[in-house]
């Protein structure tokens, strides 16, 4: 993962969720497990490079027992890392039209998240 510099608004907890994504226009989807998340958005490592400010549409299932949630988004950053013959893309991807129920979700899954830390 990377370690540059939180720049972000709002607090992320590493969450492993699973987590599919769509460049809104291309038809082929990738799915991946998320490092962490916030009610700003996510990062996983893609096996493939969406391309920066790609927009995307994204399903995320926070394995709280609720239905996936689905909302669009931009990629905003990707590294690339070359793993023995492969390579993956360590990306953020920036929420862009969260309802306010999904962010409550992820709200209450990073608040639980960091309180354990904490402690």
């Amino acid at each position: 993962m990377w370690g540059g510099i939180n720049r972000r608004k709002f607090p992320r907890a590493e969450y492993p969720c699973k987590i599919t994504v769509k460049r809104k226009d291309h038809p082929d989807s990738l799915t991946a497990q998320t490092e962490n998340i916030g009610i700003g958005g996510i990062c996983a490592m893609l096996p493939k490079d969406l391309g920066i400010f790609a927009p995307v549409e994204i399903q995320l299932d926070l394995l709280d027992k609720k239905p996936v949630m689905e909302c669009d988004g931009a990629i905003v950053w990707v590294v690339g890392k070359k793993q023995d013959k492969s390579a993956t893309f360590d990306t953020g991807v920036e929420f862009t039209n969260l309802k306010r129920s999904d962010a409550d979700r992820i709200n209450a899954i990073v608040d639980k998240i960091l309180k354990e830390d904490d402690q």
